[in-house]
């Protein structure tokens, strides 16, 4: 469907574009898929982009439901961030308005050993 109005030249008021992750949000996402992907934890990638969020499913395998979800919805923007991590369950790991800080979930914390 074309986007632009025949007689005015002007856009569609009525068709409402898809929200899509940037080139710079892919490389961040992707950045962190791949290092995942070698540690040998992911298996597998999705992308949805719908109108009002943009959606990078991961996967442990091509035939489960996604481990996580990387989350763009510019309508939360205002309120809590546009940026989420949601874990299988659902609960959101992460918001915030910087999506190298909500990627910041995935990065993994030194084991200490603790003395007693």
């Amino acid at each position: 469907m074309n986007m632009m109005s025949r007689s005015a030249g002007k856009p569609d008021r009525n068709v409402r574009e898809r929200v899509t992750f940037h080139r710079s949000e892919l490389n961040q996402i992707l950045q962190v898929y791949g290092r995942m992907v070698a540690a040998g934890e992911w298996k597998d990638y999705g992308i949805s982009h719908l109108r009002d969020a943009a959606v990078f499913c991961v996967f442990r395998s091509a035939t489960e439901i996604p481990l996580y979800r990387i989350e763009k919805r510019p309508g939360a923007q205002a309120r809590q961030g546009m940026y989420s991590v949601v874990a299988l369950d659902g609960r959101v790991l992460r918001r915030g308005p910087d999506l190298a800080g909500v990627l910041r979930v995935f990065e993994r914390k030194p084991i200490r050993l603790v003395r007693g």
